[in-house]
């Protein structure tokens, strides 16, 4: 594991999908230094792989709770995993 990197896998709810938010989490991924993916849930739900050090994926949390223009977060669920290594942050299918 990189020094002072951490992983966390996200979970966002509400309306979170066909409304941008894939790619607005991709945009705030690069913003941010965040590596790892997005993807749609079949419950409605996304889920994020995010890896990063814990300021900017602070940072990244408090905009993804608020999403994109139009999305309505209604709740963001977070927990730490063992740290992968990834190289890029992607939208998976």
């Amino acid at each position: 594991m990189e020094k002072g990197k951490i992983a966390l896998e996200i979970r966002v709810y509400g309306i979170v999908q066909g409304v941008g938010f894939r790619s607005f989490a991709r945009r705030k991924a690069y913003e941010n230094g965040i590596k790892g993916y997005v993807r749609n849930l079949s419950n409605g739900s996304v889920e994020i792989i995010a890896e990063g050090d814990r300021k900017s994926l602070n940072r990244f949390l408090i905009e993804i709770s608020r999403g994109p223009i139009f999305a309505q977060v209604e709740r963001v669920e977070k927990k730490e995993i063992p740290f992968k290594g990834f190289e890029s942050f992607d939208i998976r299918f």
